[in-house]
């Protein structure tokens, strides 16, 4: 190829594993590069990360620790971006797409507590740490006596203001918590009957241009199918629900024989109402169950949902 593959990242622990990771398996799947040849990180400094005062709903939520990333793909100051596919926004700018979705970690979220107290043995009033409507809202459902606060930043600041901010709990997603070796701190694994996990959470995104012919092949040999399958069917979920709003949308699904098996759900910021349903079809039309079922939810209810936050975030 006769140059330097340029891949670029945020600059937290957790994104820089993320990219490392891709580093090595590129670097790996083309051991004959030559001393002119290589991968670097190009760390770039997103809006999600400078606002940290602020919950990301109020400040454009999906899309701020990706755009700035997208711009330099768009210019040519990288050739690879990797991003936490949870973070994507559902649409892709002109020109862009995804080049990859190695295969998935853990989904799930974990309760993260002082002196290990699992989530149903927290007492009431208990305070709990997060700034993802879509985990209040459920906390919430579950339990309506606890009282959430905000809760930004990268993971590790996260794990220390569990302390260092009197909470009783925080949630994360265990993805991160596993790759950054801190599986330690998990109190207890979320399970999906009261926290569904957000659409693509556990995944990577390698995001490239569309019709690259140098750096196209090269990502595409991390492409994890069963995991990409699973990915798209998720993210038609929330194309067809979101629009740009802000509010608590959830879904994860599952491979299960040649059948895609989708949970999705969403639900008001106080947890109620809240509207869940479970929807399949076939693995190879993944992204049509994702949709179907987004039109199952609309027509349940879903759709005042939307419209009542999207007016209240824009008023």
């Amino acid at each position: 190829m006769g140059r330097i593959i340029k891949i670029g990242t945020r600059g937290s622990k957790l994104a820089l594993w993320q990219a490392n990771w891709v580093r090595s398996a590129i670097m790996r799947s083309r051991a004959g590069l030559s001393e002119k040849e290589g991968v670097e990180l190009v760390i770039i400094k997103t809006k999600g990360d400078k606002i940290l005062d602020v919950p990301l709903a109020k400040v454009g939520g999906k899309g701020l620790f990706v755009k700035e990333i997208e711009e330099a793909l768009l210019d040519g100051r990288i050739d690879i971006a990797v991003h936490s596919m949870k973070d994507m926004p559902s649409e892709i700018p002109d020109g862009l797409h995804i080049g990859a979705v190695p295969e998935r970690e853990t989904p799930q979220d974990v309760l993260i507590s002082e002196n290990r107290v699992l989530f149903d043995k927290l007492p009431p009033g208990a305070h709990i740490g997060t700034s993802s409507l879509r985990r209040a809202a459920q906390i919430l459902s579950a339990r309506p006596d606890i009282v959430i606060l905000p809760l930004r930043g990268n993971l590790d600041t996260r794990l220390r203001k569990l302390t260092t901010e009197n909470l009783d709990a925080i949630i994360l997603a265990a993805a991160g918590v596993k790759r950054l070796g801190l599986e330690d701190h998990i109190t207890e694994y979320l399970d999906e009957s009261i926290m569904l996990p957000a659409v693509g959470q556990g995944a990577l995104c390698i995001e490239t241009r569309e019709n690259d012919p140098e750096i196209g092949p090269i990502v595409s040999e991390l492409d994890h199918q069963e995991t990409r399958t699973v990915v798209m069917g998720e993210r038609a979920f929330l194309h067809r629900l979101e629009g740009g709003c802000q509010v608590p949308i959830a879904a994860h699904g599952k491979i299960e024989g040649d059948q895609f098996v989708l949970v999705g759900l969403v639900a008001g910021v106080s947890g109620h109402p809240m509207f869940r349903v479970t929807h399949s079809g076939p693995a190879s039309e993944s992204e049509s169950v994702g949709v179907e079922l987004a039109d199952r939810l609309l027509k349940m209810g879903a759709r005042d949902i939307l419209e009542k936050l999207k007016t209240e975030q824009t008023s």
